[in-house]
């Protein structure tokens, strides 16, 4: 150490000093042979108090366990590096306080002996400014991720509040929609109460007057035509108005059934009777064969009004010297009745609008009708575990058919 400082103290002297950065110098027993200035005042030393010294003071304990060995390797690879190579480096001070530091190793020989010169840089301002950037970072991060949630929470109430006004601007529309329909249903109820009721008055009025011209008893032919027509004219009156009825009990909730047991042939029986003072020349209505034995538990009122109205329009929409054709086929818990004609039938384009109510196919326009029967019997025969469908070719005639349980099933 003598030699090194006698020698070389003069140059080190001026080198040394003119940097800021502090230096140690040590032999291959890592002893400190010299150091600079800084070098002792960044570790807490007087002049000259590190030489002699091993290393190790100045490296905090639990880092001495490896540094022997690695400062031996290098030695003998005796190339210059930088300390840490990533990891975080730190030097002890005299008092035993540590600091983080940086370190470049650069090893040299000197008269055949080899030493190590550690230039030191005390880097604790920078790590500092480095953990308030990290702080200042996460503070950054943790404030973002806060305005995040906070803006995902006002998206996420925008978009309930959006869709909220979506459901009621689709209510209004539907509310407004359903008010338009209303007027035009209430419209066209009008107009057709008033044609299909005024027609049928008109024919009872001139009937009644003309019954009461003829008073000779040879003229009794002439009254009972007239007194068939007055017949006539009411049965139909009267349907339309149970019809209206049915209607208003459907909407109003108010539908009440009455399950009986009942032969099925007491209902078709008289259903077509009624419905032959409907018929036109020439007109047949074929009974159903072999339902003396059908026995059902049903409303009975509810089949007279589905059978009547599909009898009453293939007379109605068939033209003269045609058959209706009435086939019944019991099952094993159920009745399928088809009601076949050789009317006029129903246009392709418009059979998917059949069961509206109020529609009137286009080729039917001409004849009475309300439009409402087909649908008053769908929702009854619906409503009581039934079904109604229906075949048609325009210009060749129409095959309805219902279906229904033959037991109460609503119990």
């Amino acid at each position: 150490m003598k030699v090194f400082k006698e020698e070389k103290h003069n140059i080190f002297k001026i080198l040394s000093e003119a940097i800021s950065e502090g230096i140690v110098i040590v032999n291959q027993n890592q002893e400190v042979v010299t150091s600079n200035d800084a070098a002792d005042k960044m570790f807490g030393y007087n002049r000259e108090e590190l030489l002699g010294q091993n290393l190790s003071i100045l490296i905090p304990k639990n880092y001495r366990e490896n540094h022997h060995h690695q400062v031996d390797e290098f030695l003998e690879k005796s190339d210059p590096r930088q300390m840490g190579h990533g990891r975080d480096l730190y030097g002890q001070r005299k008092d035993g306080s540590v600091f983080p530091v940086e370190a470049g190793l650069n090893p040299f020989d000197i008269y055949g002996s080899k030493y190590v010169m550690a230039l030191v840089t005390d880097i604790s301002v920078r790590k500092n400014q480095e953990l308030e950037i990290i702080e200042l970072n996460l503070s950054l991060e943790q404030k973002i991720d806060e305005r995040t949630k906070e803006l995902k929470k006002s998206i996420e109430i925008l978009r309930e509040e959006v869709a909220k006004r979506k459901e009621a601007e689709h209510k209004m529309k539907e509310s407004l929609r359903k008010e338009r329909e209303l007027n035009e249903l209430k419209t066209k109820f009008l107009s057709l109460v008033s044609h299909e009721f005024k027609t049928p008055l008109s024919g009872i009025l001139t009937s009644a007057i003309l019954v009461g011209k003829y008073t000779e008893t040879d003229q009794q032919d002439k009254r009972e035509k007239h007194l068939k027509t007055i017949q006539s004219k009411v049965k139909y009156l009267n349907n339309i108005l149970n019809d209206f009825l049915s209607i208003e009990r459907l909407e109003s909730g108010k539908a009440n059934y009455k399950f009986d047991t009942v032969p099925l042939s007491k209902v078709v029986n008289e259903v077509i009777y009624n419905s032959n003072m409907l018929l036109k020349d020439g007109q047949k209505i074929n009974y159903p064969i072999n339902i003396d034995d059908i026995t059902i538990n049903f409303d009975e009122k509810i089949l007279e009004l589905s059978l009547t109205n599909l009898i009453n329009n293939a007379i109605k929409y068939s033209p003269e010297y045609t058959i209706i054709d009435v086939v019944v086929t019991a099952k094993k818990d159920t009745v399928e009745i088809k009601i076949i004609d050789e009317g006029m039938g129903i246009p392709q384009k418009e059979q998917k609008f059949i069961f509206n109510r109020y529609f009137r196919a286009e080729n039917a326009l001409l004849d009475q009708g309300t439009g409402i029967g087909l649908n008053i019997v769908k929702s009854h025969l619906e409503n009581l575990g039934g079904t109604i469908k229906f075949e048609s070719e325009e210009g060749k005639g129409s095959t309805f058919t219902i279906s229904f349980p033959t037991k109460n099933n609503l119990e």
